[in-house]
């Protein structure tokens, strides 16, 4: 057997936590491979480095070409990668999480699946957004009307704020150059907001499809979580971005610039996985944790890579 070629692979200690990453990245028209421990991102404007193990996650936009050695990098690295149509609009795919441990996952299938306790994480969603008011006897149509009040609210006043005509939102997925200004860079900005959710929520290794408000997809705790921050992130971020570039038709990537930079001067990574533990009640789990047990209904956990012997009956019973 030849010599292994190329960095060995990483112990999961070495690897950043998911708080300390920077956001995401996106890329389009270009060639991914691998030297060392990083991505090399090539284009037609040259060649960029990119750290495999510092960054949460890696938007794949149209035109990227990816080696399998880039692949192996990205997997050992726990850097998740999502292939998005043009303009982000449309997610197709998504990797392996950082977290190999369960926990989050069981306490989240856990609360979803009791009536009482769903409503309970739901009403703790929206109390994060209605600070100084108490909503713990709101029923779930009374909150779903007084969260669509709040965003109503926010959409006027950053309206006003930085004098963007609006009046609903609408986007067409299947043409987005169809949308207004505005439009375009609240499709751009939420994409970027979904696709750092969905990063969060997969390397802490809880499930994007298990959703307490919204249910039914494949992405609807991904939907859930994204909401709590749009009133603060994609939505004034997007107004701004209009008012100064309406007519610019690269809004879309002036947007996401604008979006990466701001949740880095927000320490929005850092929040999300606070925000996520504390909503699944698990805020001291400790994470890059990898675990394997056997489960048994009467002695508990049991260990892996034991071999295990038949038990003999008591004869004298």
């Amino acid at each position: 057997m030849g010599k292994k070629i190329g960095a060995k692979k990483p112990e999961r200690s070495e690897l950043g936590r998911v708080r300390d990453r920077l956001t995401f990245l996106y890329l389009e028209h270009a060639k991914l491979n691998r030297q060392d421990s990083a991505i090399i991102a090539i284009d037609s404007r040259g060649t960029v480095c990119v750290p495999a193990a510092v960054v949460s996650v890696l938007m794949l936009g149209p035109g990227v070409d990816v080696t399998h050695r880039a692949m192996e990098l990205i997997g050992t690295s726990g850097m998740g990668v999502i292939w998005v149509g043009e303009y982000g609009v449309r997610q197709y795919a998504y990797g392996r999480p950082l977290n190999h441990a369960s926990t989050l996952l069981e306490a989240q299938a856990r609360l979803v699946c009791n009536s009482k306790t769903r409503i309970a994480v739901a009403r703790k969603m929206y109390q994060m957004r209605f600070k100084g008011e108490d909503v713990s006897d709101l029923s779930m149509q009374e909150l779903r009307g007084k969260e669509g009040a709040r965003v109503r609210r926010v959409y006027r006043e950053q309206s006003k704020k930085s004098k963007v005509d609006w009046s609903r939102r609408e986007y067409n997925p299947d043409d987005f150059n169809a949308g207004t200004p505005i439009n375009k860079a609240l499709t751009a900005a939420h994409q970027a907001l979904y696709g750092l959710s969905y990063s969060v929520i997969s390397a802490l290794g809880a499930s994007a499809g298990l959703g307490f408000v919204h249910t039914g997809h494949d992405l609807s705790f991904v939907y859930d979580f994204a909401d709590l921050y749009k009133a603060k992130y994609s939505i004034p971020i997007a107004f701004k971005m209009t008012a100064k570039f309406g007519n610019d038709k690269n809004i879309a990537a002036k947007t996401r610039l604008a979006m990466r930079d701001a949740f880095k001067d927000g320490n929005l990574l850092s929040q999300m996985v606070v925000d996520l533990k504390y909503l699944l009640g698990e805020a001291n789990l400790e994470e890059n944790v990898e675990s394997l047990s056997l489960w048994d209904d009467k002695l508990g956990l049991q260990k892996m890579g034991v071999q295990y012997h038949e038990i003999e009956e008591d004869e004298s019973v």
